[in-house]
């Protein structure tokens, strides 16, 4: 009994956080119990919290796009992502791609299910030893990019990432499976540095479910209160997963496979549902890796400290340092692995 009353004490101490949560991009409803409250959702919350963050970013996008050529906007109203194939001349992406993959650099792993996922971080050293990568990263086609796509005029998070398939004696991978990322519109980039065939676990996405139709937001509705019990353990954490078949009832077509050369530049609003490719055999696929995300019930796109030259290529290190430090209460899954190149071969 006292246990018990101690219990509800806590719970009332933690409702104060809980509330502010709801105005931030938290998104778990196993985590919060008011994002994830079936009562509450029942009379709109979740549905409350996907229209508004999408017609904020709708309003910050709409002042970002002066910086986007009306072909660029166009293709991403129309698909949720913009492709640009040779996005380099060839001869410096050539150039560019041979520093970065001779690069030895401390690099951190992931491992889910049957696949590695490698991040070296984009820092200082980096950019100050390839100036060809810092050219790049400052281009003003790729910055307005990056900031139109993400709605916030902010510099995004850089690594160098690496894919490789098909460890042995390894479950499946659950990134293999259509989701979003979250209930907002976010960014992630990926600037291919080696050639992505159909076998190589290409990046799929499926055109169009980036928007916010009635189908969609209806679909929104129904997961948020079936979560977090009669969901998956990704979706109760927030990240949707859909069926492949559900697509149609959703007017939305099957996904599109990215399989392209190298050169090519995919800038993506994850909220969008996206997937890795499977494949049938041990493959590896190396890029260059943006992130960005925000509080996404911001009214301004800007006003960023961390975004600022001397901070924006140190957040990386930060984060991991801290994420050490805290692991033992929040986990972590990244593990340094030493100082390697980008096309190491990991796999064990």
């Amino acid at each position: 009994m006292i246990f018990r009353q101690s219990f509800r004490a806590l719970r009332w101490l933690a409702f104060p956080w809980w509330t502010a949560q709801l105005f931030t991009g938290a998104k778990s409803f196993r985590d919060n119990p008011l994002i994830g409250s079936k009562r509450l959702n029942r009379l709109g919350l979740h549905r409350w919290r996907v229209r508004a963050t999408h017609w904020l970013a709708a309003r910050r996008r709409a002042k970002l796009g002066k910086r986007l050529s009306a072909e660029d906007r166009a293709q991403f109203a129309r698909q949720g992502y913009v492709l640009v194939r040779d996005f380099l001349p060839r001869e410096e992406f050539e150039s560019l791609r041979e520093a970065l993959l001779a690069r030895l650099s401390p690099a951190r792993e992931m491992v889910q299910g049957d696949a590695i996922t490698r991040r070296i971080a984009i820092d200082a050293a980096m950019l100050r030893d390839i100036p060809a990568l810092k050219k790049l990263l400052q281009m003003p086609r790729w910055s307005a990019l990056m900031r139109y796509v993400s709605s916030f005029d902010i510099e995004p998070l850089y690594y160098i990432q690496t894919i490789l398939t098909h460890r042995y004696d390894a479950p499946p991978d659950p990134q293999l499976h259509l989701h979003a990322d979250t209930f907002h519109p976010t960014m992630k980039a990926w600037f291919f540095l080696t050639d992505v065939g159909k076998e190589d676990g290409p990046l799929t996405y499926v055109d169009g479910s980036h928007r916010l139709t009635k189908e969609r937001l209806e679909w929104e509705h129904g997961r948020a209160l079936q979560a977090p019990e009669n969901v998956d353990f990704l979706s109760a954490r927030g990240s949707m997963r859909i069926e492949p078949e559900e697509l149609p009832a959703l007017g939305l077509p099957p996904a599109t496979r990215f399989a392209v050369p190298a050169n090519t530049l995919a800038v993506v609003d994850t909220c969008g549902f996206h997937a890795r490719g499977g494949t049938f055999q041990p493959a590896m696929r190396i890029e260059i890796w943006a992130y960005s995300r925000r509080n996404p019930f911001l009214f301004w796109s800007g006003l960023d400290v961390l975004s600022l030259p001397g901070l924006a290529e140190r957040r990386i290190a930060l984060l991991w340092g801290l994420r050490d430090r805290l692991k033992r209460w929040v986990g972590q899954p990244w593990r340094p692995v030493g100082n390697i190149t980008a096309d190491h071969d990991g796999r064990v």
